[in-house]
């Protein structure tokens, strides 16, 4: 039997859901996120404590890892790491090495004297397949203890994440593509992402939205970024945060000072990654014959099972006012040379996937989707949408979508799915090869929620 009481509470619940119903807000589709740019508000100052920590793979991830992470300028930084150990004895074994520390002043969108320092270390001779602890500090005010894995030196199954533009509303929008991707795929090696990870490259607010949707994940797991325009100030001149944020491979162009951090690659268990600068390939000629002779070298002379370029700027798009011939002009001839797996982009604010072969050298791709040929992809992950074309040459697309997408490596075959936002698979496919090392695409479908 109810109680008065419970019929009283029963009866207060009820008028609050017919409130909240009532004060429902009913938003319509927009073109682009609509709040207050956090540019626009003023600048946050670095802090004592260690703060924006993340991770980057360097030439060699079994033995080496880079960090690299800001405070308040004036402060020192270090590092002490030692192997993990299921217990916490390891602290007592833990070494200090000293960072390379910036203390910089940079003009940012929001105070044109901002100061931080920015803080790197590579730590070297480390143990392939092993799990390290670290921590970072000025050597009284220290971070938490994270965990990564190095790599091992040989083929080896691992999984890997490719996110396109996170861009607007990074913190209140885009973090849920980001954090549903690591509910996926927690144990991904590394998370590569093509370009826009910002919207206003001088924003120092932007950037620590970025920082903020990510958190510890990226503290635990190295970051693979390649730039796109939006990293770009006009010129076009990469902005100064860009190299004091990350250590990334210095692999691109020998003596190249342009492409230094922006064009790199990576050798990763049977894997070949190759970052693409797309703003300079498109806008600059003599960087653009920089990098196609550079690839044209990692591509010829890659002892690698598999191969994934990835950029900023498709190679096809998938918006109908867009197309980068000069880009699509100077790679694809090489992709199809040398065979290239994957080609992961970004730029277009929508979601489309197909194979692409030889021959094609128009926006509209082949005629009709095909099972050979290198994979293009083109993703979003924040909530800044373009409209998506018919695409005769797309095995899958979809628009107004937020997605993610994983990636399975092993010596047999490489296993892609593209999540939605709510962790939703999208799309899925696999590449296999033959004898003749020639890449064949097998459509997996999609799944239930």
């Amino acid at each position: 039997m109810k109680t008065i009481q419970t019929l009283m509470l029963g009866a207060a619940l009820a008028a609050l859901g017919g409130q909240a119903h009532a004060q429902k807000v009913e938003r319509p589709l927009r073109p682009e996120p609509a709040p207050v740019q956090s540019s626009d508000l003023p600048a946050v100052p670095a802090t004592v404590q260690p703060e924006r920590i993340v991770l980057n793979l360097t030439a060699d991830p079994a033995h080496e890892m880079a960090v690299t992470w800001r405070t308040a300028p004036g402060l020192a930084g270090h590092v002490e790491y030692a192997q993990a150990e299921d217990g916490p004895d390891f602290i007592q074994k833990a070494v200090r090495v000293p960072a390379l520390t910036d203390d910089a002043t940079i003009a940012v969108r929001e105070d044109p004297a901002f100061r931080a320092a920015y803080h790197s270390v590579v730590l070297r001779g480390l143990k392939p397949e092993t799990v390290y602890a670290y921590r970072v500090g000025d050597g009284e005010r220290w971070s938490e203890w994270f965990q990564f894995r190095t790599a091992a030196t040989t083929a080896k199954p691992f999984t890997f994440l490719y996110m396109g533009d996170m861009q607007n509303n990074i913190l209140s929008e885009a973090s849920r593509t980001m954090r549903m991707a690591f509910r996926k795929a927690g144990d991904a090696a590394f998370v590569i992402h093509a370009g826009d990870l910002i919207n206003r490259h001088d924003s120092d607010n932007e950037w620590g939205e970025w920082f903020a949707a990510g958190g510890f994940l990226y503290a635990q797991t190295p970051q693979m970024p390649t730039p796109g325009n939006h990293e770009y100030g006009r010129g076009p001149v990469l902005n100064p945060q860009w190299r004091r944020q990350y250590t990334l491979p210095e692999t691109g162009p020998a003596g190249v000072e342009k492409l230094k951090e922006t064009a790199w690659t990576v050798d990763y268990q049977g894997l070949r990654l190759i970052s693409v600068d797309a703003p300079l390939f498109h806008g600059d000629e003599a960087m653009r014959g920089e990098m196609v002779r550079w690839l044209d070298g990692l591509l010829a002379n890659n002892p690698n099972r598999w191969t994934a370029l990835f950029l900023h700027f498709p190679l096809f798009s998938i918006d109908p006012d867009r197309d980068n011939a000069r880009v699509r002009d100077a790679l694809k001839p090489l992709i199809d040379k040398y065979g290239v797996d994957l080609v992961l982009q970004a730029h277009d604010h929508g979601y489309a996937r197909g194979a692409i072969g030889a021959g094609a050298m128009t926006n509209a791709g082949p005629g009709h989707p095909s099972d050979k040929g290198s994979t293009y992809v083109v993703s979003v992950a924040g909530p800044k949408m373009y409209p998506v074309a018919p695409l005769s040459w797309a095995t899958h697309s979809a628009s107004r979508t937020q997605t993610f997408q994983t990636l399975d490596v092993s010596s047999e075959a490489v296993t892609y799915r593209a999540f939605t936002a709510t962790g939703r698979q999208l799309d899925a496919f696999r590449l296999t090869k033959n004898a003749k090392g020639v890449t064949r695409v097998e459509t997996l479908g999609t799944a239930a929620r």
